[in-house]
């Protein structure tokens, strides 16, 4: 693993594109605290006509620009490098200074959830500050007092701290030692166990890397318990303070989604999908002449002797080719992720894993992900492009405060993206059964699988732990590791072993202390097989329509935006055929190993 200076300069991101220089985001940092203090003595207790409440929004709307901007160009440092201990302390600098900044703007939305409704809906007229202002309006029940709501802001950075204890222990504090199989000796970190061997193929490597992986997640367990019990029981407090009913209203709010709609993805998919996933493993286990499936061995490729190695080169031709379907002002933007350095997939030592793409509003996207040339990571990075794609258009025809779409759609933009590009691969392969095979499988194993089940698995535990925390239980790591155990037990049935250290699964995701997000990517993975259908057959009007709804952004709720792709997410109906199409393309992938086999 080479260390963030030994590896090329473009296949880092390039973090002058939001601060030429350290001196201008010192700069920056200044003038925001500044600029908030006077927001502050000009519009507190001041804000009581349409007309002040436009002027002050539209101010408002300029510093969290600016608080965005030195945020994420904090973090974005911190994140390459976790050893980077001047990253480090600056960024945790620039959360407390947010946080304090959060603290004097707090008045704000109180002063304004004071004056009547009439008022409200008077300065919502206005098409700018409409989404704020009637989700203030639909928020007012749950707000606290002024002086209440200022302290709560105070707090954000301290609220924060089990997500940093939670990155503290998975990134400083966890050494893993080196794998021994007979004569080979292979260090290990969390990139390389995920990133590779999970999926490789000498058995007795990939089942003993597992154990090793495992055996050492197992002695942090306690501490890991600790940060995540206190992140869900900081939930449910809040939840109780703002008088929700439970913690699931109060995480559901702020995505503007029902119970229903959330109870729903997780049962439909627990019942309906399983049985087709685990015909998926059984497929793997014979293929592979195992001789049992264990938990260690659901990430093997169909047919991992095909896969050739993809280098970014031609990993940006693949992307490009698969989206040019969405029109050259999508396809323009893509382009500048890669000709101007918004990626940073350097496997480098210390650096964040997984993968994600943030855009702060004004400024382009930046895309976080370690490329280790395999379709898989082709696969990753068309995600995380249709994020970039989707935030630039939104940033690019909303205002700040009506870009950011509900998590419960968030996830259809990126989803989609990998299904085009799957589609433009099958393509591609022609009357090539084993590349068509392998097209297919990298769907159903990557795409899928990442979304439909191993976010799914996240999703359908959290849930049983809020209902714990809702019932007035506090969770540890043995209680934690039991119900994620019961709940691969259930999905998987007795198709896969689950294997000694497959509970501990938990600790391995950020996912549980940004609320209900988990399921979120099934949901979009739904909105995003039906557009990806619709495109496919019905091409440029589909893909104009598509790009027309990306720059939305968050002025409609997610049922609406889903509605307007004609996708109504109000029924089951698309969940249960998106489900339908996972079990069409296992069949299909068996029908061709048949063939091949024959």
């Amino acid at each position: 693993m080479k260390k963030r200076d030994e590896v090329p300069v473009e296949s880092t991101w390039d973090l002058r594109l939001l601060f030429e220089t350290e001196e201008k985001f010192e700069q920056v940092l200044k003038e925001t605290e500044e600029e908030v203090d006077f927001f502050a003595k000009k519009y507190e207790g001041n804000v009581e006509t349409p007309a002040k409440i436009k002027e002050a929004l539209a101010d408002f709307r300029g510093l969290m620009e600016k608080m965005t901007h030195v945020g994420t160009y904090a973090y974005l440092d911190a994140d390459v490098n976790v050893f980077n201990r001047e990253a480090q302390m600056r960024e945790a600098m620039v959360r407390n200074k947010l946080a304090v900044m959060g603290s004097k703007l707090s008045f704000l939305e109180t002063d304004l959830a004071q004056l009547p409704v009439e008022v409200l809906e008077e300065a919502a007229k206005n098409e700018e500050d409409k989404v704020y202002l009637k989700k203030l309006i639909k928020d007012k029940p749950h707000l606290l007092s002024k002086a209440e709501e200022k302290l709560l802001a105070s707090l954000a950075n301290t609220i924060n701290f089990p997500y940093e204890s939670y990155n503290d222990i998975k990134f400083k504090d966890i050494n893993f030692p080196n794998v021994v199989v007979g004569d080979k000796d292979i260090p290990m970190t969390y990139n390389s166990f995920e990133g590779r061997m999970e999926g490789e193929v000498d058995t007795n490597v990939r089942r003993e890397a597992f154990r090793v992986f495992s055996e050492t997640l197992a002695k942090y367990q306690n501490g890991t318990a600790s940060a995540y019990n206190a992140q869900i029981q900081t939930e449910k407090t809040l939840s109780n303070l703002r008088g929700y009913e439970s913690v699931f209203d109060f995480l559901l709010s702020d995505q503007d989604v029902s119970q229903e709609l959330y109870h729903r993805q997780l049962d439909v998919i627990m019942e309906e999908l399983a049985p087709h996933m685990r015909r998926y493993a059984k497929l793997i286990g014979k293929i592979h002449g195992l001789d049992k499936m264990t938990y260690a061995d659901l990430k093997l490729d169909v047919d991992p002797t095909y896969s050739p190695k993809v280098s970014f080169e031609e990993a940006k031709k693949y992307i490009l080719d698969g989206l040019s379907i969405l029109g050259d002002e999508y396809l323009g933007i893509i382009n500048d992720a890669f000709d101007n350095r918004w990626i940073d997939y350097a496997e480098t030592l210390g650096k964040r894993t997984g993968a994600y793409c943030s855009s702060p509003y004004g400024a382009n996207s930046f895309i976080l992900t370690s490329f280790t040339e395999s379709m898989s990571d082709v696969m990753t990075l068309s995600h995380e492009l249709g994020h970039a794609g989707h935030f630039q258009l939104a940033h690019g025809n909303q205002n700040i405060m009506n870009a950011e779409c509900s998590m419960y759609f968030v996830e259809a933009p990126s989803t989609t993206n990998e299904l085009i590009l799957a589609n433009y691969l099958i393509g591609v392969a022609g009357d090539d059964l084993r590349m068509k095979r392998w097209v297919l499988s990298q769907m159903v194993s990557k795409t899928y699988y990442h979304n439909f089940v191993t976010h799914f698995m996240e999703g359908y535990y959290q849930r049983e732990v809020y209902r714990l925390v809702d019932g007035g239980e506090s969770l540890d790591a043995e209680m934690l590791n039991d119900l994620f155990r019961k709940t691969l037990e259930k999905f998987w049935g007795d198709a896969v072993e689950i294997t000694e250290g497959a509970e501990l699964t938990w600790m391995r995701q950020p996912h549980y202390y940004m609320g209900l997000y988990p399921y979120t990517y099934s949901a979009g993975l739904t909105i995003g097989t039906q557009m990806a259908k619709k495109l496919r057959t019905e091409g440029k009007a589909i893909a104009e329509n598509w790009v027309r709804i990306l720059k939305l952004g968050g002025s409609l709720p997610p049922e609406k935006l889903a509605k307007e792709a004609m996708v109504d997410v109000s029924t089951d109906k698309p969940l249960k055929e998106t489900i339908a199409y996972i079990g069409s393309l296992i069949d299909e992938i068996e029908e061709i190993t048949r063939k091949l086999n024959a």
